[in-house]
């Protein structure tokens, strides 16, 4: 039990390290998205993510470009698009 306890506090400190790096490897990218490994290789290997290659074998991410890469198609809630609805809506009535 205390063995378990000790690893799940030391996955809780490599997370938080992660988070405070601007440039991540290739592991540290997939348990930072979630991203398996074999997916992120299809990733890279198609061009659909954002990597660098600086010696033609590892692979780096920049974390900004991971993020916007991860929100590139972001979906409104339901609630933005009644507010927005009722703001074209409004717009409208005034001309």
């Amino acid at each position: 039990m205390d063995n378990l306890l000790i690893l799940e506090r030391l996955d809780r400190l490599e997370k938080l390290l992660i988070g405070h790096k601007e440039v991540l490897t290739f592991d540290e990218t997939c348990d930072y998205t979630g991203i398996s490994r074999s997916y992120l290789y299809k990733l890279t290997s198609s061009g659909k993510i954002p990597h660098s290659k600086p010696n033609g074998k590892m692979l780096f991410f920049e974390k900004k470009k991971l993020v916007d890469w991860l929100l590139q198609n972001n979906r409104k809630s339901k609630q933005e698009l009644e507010a927005e609805a009722l703001i074209y809506t409004n717009r409208n009535k005034l001309r």
